[in-house]
């Protein structure tokens, strides 16, 4: 159960004009009062002979009785919502709900005979509109402390004893939710979501690794934002405000955002803070992978710290979380094609999870805001390549931070955050498995075409490690295709020069695994960043059908008809890669 309280000034005619109407698209239905503050307010819904005029007239009685002395702001207007998975609740049941939210708030506690004049109208199944005047009968002002978290609070309480859905309750850090004006004008202009929203990203993603304010700004400017700064009589940036272009009020004027209206740590004293924590260069040293994959690579290592940290369960993690938030941000602006809607969607998921009333005002976060530039400035990856394996490397690992800043978040209280992480975790796992795909199966293939003693020996080396027995009968029973990726890689870090089963051992030791829906698959991406291997590893190649290779002289191939000898079978090229 959702309340939604807002304020406005003037007389009420014009809210009840709207409660009792046909709405905006004609959705209202069988509009009527089911309470009022004496039970017997006129109902023009429901009554032929009251009008709007005559509730409207009675509402604001008590505020036209005190004349000049009323406050600016008169007008006092809370929906209260119902989950659409909720059962159905009749008029009684509304106009009891009606009166505790009235009576938590203080518009009208009980028993107080000369409390604020207010009205519950309904003109649909799962919601009502409470509208309330806030000059009390005895001619004092309201006092309507918090009253927003009082109404929040009663519906937690209304939602238990009605036995509906439990929302998670919010501890006041949470970003403002677009208005209905707001949504309707969306809507009106064909827009996909609210200014505010959009707004919302853009500036997040603007301040994603930014190393200084003027760049910040410069970000805004280059995203195609209006930007607007206020200066003091010093001439020092006090704040800033963004528009979108096109979007203007009723006077042709751009609606401005304040970064504060937009999200709490959005404004600019809490983007300063951030900043002091200046990410380095940008210019690593050269290598042969491009720098879309390098950067990944670097930023699966940061987020694996970060994982740590959250584990460990300090109040210093809240601030890897807004390092977390950068990496993501910076990623969705980055990422292929094919992911770039899910990553989208886990970095507005994971927003939410970066606020909370924990503060870590000495946590240095500059190894994530590091690898967020980086991304940035290493610019859009391709979908393939050792770019498209890099993107499942780094997706590995933040699966695994999401996670870790559920656990986090839980241990606290945030039921909003933890929620929010779990959700940025399964957008994360649907663009994992779409980049880990061809990779996958390209280890899978090289495992296959290893002799298989060898391929015996890893696996062997593997089950060891992670405690699994061999159930299977006799020495020379095949090898199982389930750890096939994992060999692979064993095999290509022994090539390299390397002890296969130490890199295993630490591997499986760095980190928790029990939150992963495939441990294979994250030993494989911590194997290749320990090991420095490449995150797609060359196809294996294979001879045309009916033809084998046959080495004729040094440095040429020339091919014969195939024996009757049965080719070795290959890895089926369609089989989904294991989920994360």
């Amino acid at each position: 159960m959702i309340p939604k309280i807002r304020t406005g000034t003037g007389g009420t005619y014009g809210l009840i004009r709207y409660l009792f109407g046909p709405g905006r698209q004609d959705e209202h239905t069988d509009q009527h009062v089911v309470a009022s503050w004496n039970g017997f307010a006129p109902d023009p819904g429901r009554n032929p002979h009251h009008t709007l005029a005559q509730l409207a007239n009675q509402l604001d009685q008590p505020v036209k009785a005190i004349g000049n002395r009323a406050p600016a702001t008169t007008i006092w207007h809370c929906s209260v919502r119902a989950d659409p998975g909720d059962r159905h609740l009749d008029d009684n049941d509304w106009a009891t709900i009606a009166r505790r939210i009235v009576h938590a708030t203080g518009i009208a506690p009980h028993g107080d005979t000369t409390a604020c004049r207010w009205v519950a109208v309904r003109h649909a199944d799962d919601h009502i509109h409470i509208a309330a005047t806030l000059v009390r009968q005895d001619g004092r002002l309201a006092g309507l402390s918090f009253d927003r978290r009082k109404a929040q609070a009663e519906a937690r309480r209304i939602e238990k004893d009605y036995g509906l859905r439990q929302l998670t309750p919010g501890d006041g850090t949470a970003a403002k939710n677009p208005t209905t004006q707001e949504r309707w004008k969306a809507e009106r202009t064909g827009r996909t979501e609210t200014p505010r929203e959009a707004l919302r990203e853009a500036v997040r993603q603007a301040v994603a690794g930014a190393a200084t304010e003027a760049e910040f700004f410069d970000r805004l400017r280059e995203a195609g934002l209006r930007v607007k700064l206020r200066h003091a009589p010093s001439g020092d940036v006090l704040g800033y405000n963004v528009a979108l272009p096109g979007d203007r009020n009723r006077n042709s004027e751009p609606v401005w955002f304040a970064g504060s209206t937009l999200a709490p740590d959005l404004s600019l004293p809490r983007i300063r803070r951030r900043l002091t924590d200046a990410p380095t260069g940008t210019a690593p040293p050269r290598t042969g992978r491009s720098a879309p994959a390098r950067t990944r690579r670097e930023a699966a290592d940061a987020a694996e710290r970060a994982t740590a940290l959250l584990d460990h369960g300090g109040d210093e993690a809240a601030a890897q979380l807004v390092g977390a938030g950068e990496l993501l941000d910076a990623l969705a602006q980055t990422s292929p094609a094919a992911t770039r809607a899910e990553l989208r969607d886990a970095a507005r998921a994971f927003e939410r999870a970066t606020r909370s009333h924990v503060r870590a005002e000495n946590a240095d976060i500059r190894a994530l805001r590091s690898a967020a530039r980086a991304i940035v400035h290493a610019g859009t990856a391709l979908g393939r390549g050792e770019d498209g394996g890099a993107t499942a490397m780094v997706l590995s690992t933040l699966v695994l931070l999401t996670l870790a800043a559920a656990r986090w978040h839980s241990a606290r209280g945030h039921a909003q955050q933890a929620a929010a992480s779990r959700q940025a975790a399964e957008h994360l796992r649907a663009a994992y498995q779409q980049s880990a795909a061809t990779p996958l199966r390209t280890m899978r293939e090289k495992a296959q075409a290893l002799p298989e003693p060898e391929r015996r020996r890893h696996e062997a080396t593997i089950r060891a490690a992670l405690g699994e027995p061999d159930t299977r009968a006799g020495n020379q029973a095949r090898t199982t295709e389930r750890f096939d990726a994992l060999a692979a890689t064993l095999a290509e870090a022994e090539k390299a020069g390397h002890d296969p089963k130490a890199f295993l051992e630490e591997a499986a030791d760095r980190r928790e695994l029990a939150s992963a829906r495939d441990t294979d698959a994250v030993l494989v991406w911590r194997i290749r960043r320990l090991a420095d291997l490449p995150a797609l590893p060359s196809s294996t190649s294979k001879p045309k059908a009916g033809t084998i290779p046959t080495k004729k002289a040094p440095g040429r191939t020339i091919t014969r008809p195939a024996t009757s000898t049965p080719a070795r079978p290959t890895a089926d090229p369609h089989r989904p890669a294991p989920r994360r």
